[in-house]
């Protein structure tokens, strides 16, 4: 298996969350979830919505109730908020900036990738044929395939099985505070790429870096030899 050297670390794969870190979709999602409040009378606020981001689906049913009651049913909220979602995916995602140039730096690396998120393969696979990436992950883990979600470390440890890699060496990248606990508890060399969320002290001790984007991560990414 290829190696290189990340911010003073040897990594032997790199392993990609996808909403808010790969994907500008959470900005998307946020506004399909206002849609899907107005039809039934309810205010979605930046600041709830952001208390849903990294987490388990059971989690965030629970926030959905104690925000709005128990007369909504989270699973049916969840599935129209995924139904405006579809229709401003057509014409609103854009990969993160410096997405494209971190995998072509992993590829003439020879660095395996993986990514690891919790949302449904479904989104995933509409996600990536968007921009012609499937073949671009070599493996993927998504919302089901383990059986606990982040912040529990099984999605990371799960992805570097499937790659072959060792979880130390593998480089983990983030933009949610349960995404970058996930990570480290498997313990990945992890990065924060902060996008709706800013990381508090906690989650800055669990990180090898604070990148401002993609790109500031591709740059450190350098052959083993140099």
């Amino acid at each position: 298996m290829a190696e290189a050297r990340f911010a003073g670390r040897t990594v032997a794969a790199v392993l990609f969350d996808m909403d808010g870190l790969l994907f500008d979709t959470e900005r998307l999602f946020f506004r399909a979830m206002e849609a899907a409040g107005k039809e039934r009378g309810l205010r979605v606020t930046r600041d709830f919505y952001v208390r849903l981001l990294g987490n388990p689906r059971e989690t965030n049913w629970q926030l959905i109730r104690d925000e709005f009651g128990s007369a909504v049913d989270p699973e049916a909220f969840h599935d129209r908020c995924h139904v405006h979602m579809d229709g401003l995916v057509e014409t609103g995602l854009r990969l993160k900036a410096g997405a494209t140039e971190l995998l072509d730096s992993a590829a003439r690396l020879g660095l395996a990738c993986g990514l690891v998120t919790s949302s449904a393969h479904r989104c995933v696979e509409r996600n990536l044929a968007a921009f012609g990436l499937a073949g671009r992950f070599a493996a993927v883990v998504a919302h089901g395939d383990t059986a606990s979600g982040k912040p529990h470390p099984a999605p990371y440890l799960e992805a570097a099985a499937r790659l072959g890699a060792q979880p130390q060496q593998c480089l983990a990248l983030e933009d949610s505070h349960n995404g970058v606990r996930s990570a480290a508890a498997a313990g990945a060399v992890t990065v924060m790429v902060p996008d709706l969320l800013e990381p508090a002290a906690d989650i800055r001790a669990l990180c090898t870096l604070i990148a401002p984007d993609l790109h500031a991560v591709a740059a450190q990414l350098r052959p083993a030899q140099s």
